[in-house]
């Protein structure tokens, strides 16, 4: 679990780490980051803004890719039990017609299974060893190292110096600027949507998603219930959530009990959660007072149900890596772990925009369209730089004694002069 510690306290708890590490942002990234350098015996600092961790949650499906963070965490089986594997994707017309059902089973086989689970269980299983965290706490501004802490209002902290600052704040991470990232290239869709929950009145290894005409429907499988997102063009959204489900439940011949429900469960929650559908990206992770991670270096649009495994893949590298660093090596390994990891997140980004495109155009036509490409596209087809990455995830150990070494062979022997 979460626990809240004085900022004090972390930074006395780290002093004579041989890495002193800081991570802004207690989200998937940032505590996936934290717990694997735990593990290793460093003590990061972990802060976040938010006084409380208060997000409601939603539903998120992992690539096998993930599993070897679990598996250093020592936390796999909890993982498995707390989630559930979605076995099988159906695809409706944007009039509630089944067109097709792939197996998912199938096309993950030989990595492992695509699995299904709340952020919430998510954050809990990451935790279950216990996680101090410093809330209502964040950085306003980095120089030679050392990191400015403020609260939320602004109001000072304390100061402390790190080897190594990570921004792992989100998607409107507001580190970007502290590190001197710059304005990120954005994709904004116009689109928003609301998460809620439901029973699963039918299968529950079975995901669908009905791409309908200026609406979008999803249901993802997580343990003992469905998580749902009813999402739509921004001013459609505009009366709320009860009057949007009306218009989409008018707009459809056939849902069944399951999708029904679950658009009913989207009408009658009181205040489901909303979320918009952008993305980010910036062009380097490695910045002169520190790296960025997760979303804040790379946010998903949620269309190829990849972003989180990305997000906990990359802190799995850097960690795996960081075990094989010292002060005189750091900034090698931070260069080689930037050029391993994020053209795989790019590639798995651009792939979700692609998506996107095919899932943000209006009219009948269009759907009509989209529906044809569907029925000749199978899944397979459509992850396919997905299942390329799941494929050929690199060695961040490999790439981490490799980093060292050419530092070390650059380094000019003990005693040497460079201007003689």
């Amino acid at each position: 679990m979460l626990t809240e510690t004085p900022l004090a306290a972390q930074l006395a708890a780290q002093r004579d780490d041989r890495l002193r590490v800081l991570i802004v942002g207690a989200g998937i990234a940032g505590i996936t980051l934290a717990q694997l350098l735990r593990r290793d015996g460093l003590h990061p600092v972990l802060v976040d803004r938010m006084p409380v961790m208060e997000h409601p949650g939603y539903m998120l499906a992992l690539m096998p890719t993930v599993d070897q963070a679990f598996v250093d965490l020592g936390v796999h089986t909890e993982y498995r039990d707390a989630g559930t594997p979605m076995a099988r994707y159906a695809f409706r017309s944007h009039r509630g017609r089944l067109l097709r059902t792939d197996s998912m089973s199938e096309l993950l086989s030989v990595y492992g299974e695509y699995n299904g689970i709340s952020r919430g269980a998510l954050i809990e299983v990451l935790t279950a060893h216990g996680c101090p965290v410093t809330f209502g706490t964040t950085v306003d501004a980095v120089a030679e190292g050392t990191a400015r802490f403020v609260r939320p209002d602004g109001a000072p902290a304390s100061e402390a110096a790190f080897d190594l600052i990570i921004g792992a704040d989100g998607i409107r991470s507001r580190m970007r600027d502290v590190l001197g990232a710059g304005a990120p290239d954005a994709v904004e869709t116009g689109w928003s949507g609301w998460v809620a929950w439901a029973e699963d009145l039918g299968d529950p290894a079975l995901g669908e998603e009905l791409w309908g005409d200026g609406f979008f429907l999803g249901v993802y499988p997580v343990k003992d219930r469905l998580g749902v997102f009813l999402g739509g063009p921004d001013a459609a959204l505009a009366d709320g959530p009860a009057a949007f489900a009306g218009s989409v439940r008018n707009r459809v011949d056939e849902l069944g009990p399951r999708l029904s429900a679950a658009v009913a469960a989207v009408a009658a929650d009181p205040d489901p959660y909303l979320w918009r559908l952008d993305d980010a990206r910036v062009p380097r992770w490695v910045l002169p007072h520190g790296v960025l991670l997760g979303d804040a270096a790379a946010g998903f649009l949620p269309t190829a149900g990849i972003g989180a495994g990305m997000a906990i893949e990359s802190a799995w590298m850097l960690a795996r890596m960081l075990r094989q660093a010292d002060r005189a090596v750091l900034a090698d390994v931070l260069e080689a772990w930037e050029r391993a990891e994020r053209p795989r997140v790019e590639a798995a980004q651009s792939n979700s925009r692609m998506l996107a495109k095919l899932m943000f155009r209006r009219g009948r036509l269009v759907a009509w369209l989209r529906e044809t490409v569907m029925r000749m596209l199978s899944v397979r087809a459509a992850l396919g730089p997905i299942l390329k990455l799941v494929a050929s995830r690199p060695d961040p150990d490999a790439i981490a004694r490799e980093a060292r070494n050419a530092t070390f062979t650059a380094a000019p022997p003990a005693g040497h002069r460079a201007d003689t």
